[in-house]
């Protein structure tokens, strides 16, 4: 359920007088946050937040795009290293098993022989 309008966009307090201070000292260096859940307001665009992932800080540069998302949604705090049923699917259906015996000649796996294709 999304928020209410009347509420306005939720950004801790902290952080609008971190981005203030970086902004106002011209220096652009990363401003560590743990604040996953505030949302990225205009005023962020151009700045590079350290956004914690729990293990962490994630580099976001803020762009226009950004404006409205929370910092949380672009650093992953969950890593993805594939289903181990992939990788067995992978050797059965890799290179041809041995023994096994080869395409009949004019089958749909037999190479084209010259010939003009007609697409």
């Amino acid at each position: 359920m999304a928020r209410s309008i009347w509420k306005g966009p939720f950004v801790d307090g902290y952080l609008l007088k971190k981005a203030e201070a970086s902004r106002s000292s011209g220096r652009h260096e990363m401003i560590r946050i743990w604040s996953r859940r505030s949302t990225i307001l205009p005023q962020f665009v151009g700045l590079t937040f350290g956004v914690y992932n729990g293990q962490k800080h994630i580099p976001v540069l803020v762009t226009e795009e950004m404006v409205g998302h929370k910092f949380g949604e672009f650093a992953p705090t969950r890593m993805f290293y594939g289903h181990s049923s992939d990788r067995r699917a992978k050797r059965t259906a890799g290179p041809a098993v041995a023994g096994a015996a080869p395409a009949a000649p004019g089958t749909a796996a037999a190479a084209p022989t010259g010939g003009t294709s007609q697409s």
